[in-house]
């Protein structure tokens, strides 16, 4: 079955920025663009006559917003398959669903801030950690600009190749669809029982340390996708230090970052991984976070 790349869209400046990526994305592959807005119909008592408090007034609005955002979406790419689709139903549970359906599914960030980053909110965490398809994150203020030629598509490659082999399959296709560098991320940290025993920190530095084992460990990870995609570009980079900085030490040469997901329920809500979050907090340039096959 072939999928819809899926944008989400509720007329903000920000959404618009993610549905602009999601054209330019569904043109290189190839594939249909799905525009969905979530809504669920909610009265307001203290807002004036002129504003529409009826439910079909007011879906009619949401409705032609969404045309209208289309149109635009035609204009700019004329043979692109363009639907969209206004779903009831609140926005977390109603976009997971959606992304089900959907190669990817974009969406919007009202940028970055001092604290939050992406300004994820509750329900762009809900719908990262939940989705059974990559999502993207976009900025307002994206620019086609940002996808110039020599900007990579950076990628963290973690565990075995089977541990890695979603995320790597997203950089790889969209490398080829492209004509973009790979460039994969293995970071290492030497394991805590070296702290306490200096005398195998010293055989290990006789045996030539770690990074060899890295680097054996992400070739192995590589060579499928190598085979694939052999017209793609790739560079190995295998360097000492926590996941999230060494992907961020090399975020200046992305127009995409792909991060793995390693989502888990706590007492307060979803979470995504501290590596996706750190990533998205501080990352420029659109992000794809991608769930384990």
């Amino acid at each position: 079955m072939t999928r819809p790349i899926t944008a989400g869209v509720d007329g903000s400046e920000e959404s618009l920025a993610g549905l602009a990526w999601a054209a330019r994305e569904a043109v290189r592959r190839g594939l249909a663009l799905r525009l969905v807005h979530a809504w669920r119909f909610q009265p307001h008592e203290a807002i004036d006559e002129g504003y529409a408090k009826d439910a079909d007034t007011q879906g009619q609005w949401v409705r032609e917003g969404l045309t209208e955002a289309a149109r635009s979406v035609t204009e700019r790419h004329p043979g692109l398959d363009v639907t969209t689709d206004v779903l009831d139903g609140g926005p977390a549970e109603t976009l997971i669903a959606a992304a089900a359906e959907a190669e990817m599914l974009v969406l919007g960030s009202r940028g970055r801030a001092a604290v939050v980053g992406f300004l994820l909110g509750s329900v762009g965490q809900q719908v990262i950690a939940g989705a059974e398809r990559p999502v993207v994150l976009v900025r307002a203020g994206d620019q086609p600009s940002a996808e110039a030629a020599g900007r990579e598509i950076v990628v963290g490659q973690q565990g075995d190749p089977d541990d890695s082999a979603a995320v790597l399959r997203l950089a790889f296709e969209t490398a080829a669809a492209r004509g973009a560098t790979v460039r994969t991320v293995r970071a290492w940290t030497l394991p805590p029982l070296f702290a306490y025993s200096p005398g195998s920190l010293k055989l290990l530095d006789e045996a030539g340390g770690l990074e060899p084992y890295e680097k054996k460990a992400l070739g192995e990870a590589l060579r499928p996708w190598r085979e694939r995609f052999p017209e793609v570009r790739v560079v190995e980079h295998v360097e000492m230090g926590s996941a999230g900085q060494v992907l961020l030490s090399v975020s200046g040469r992305a127009q995409l970052m792909v991060v793995g997901r390693r989502a888990r329920r706590t007492a307060v809500g979803a979470r995504i991984g501290s590596v996706a979050h750190g990533v998205l907090h501080h990352a420029d340039c659109p992000v794809a976070v991608v769930p384990h096959d």
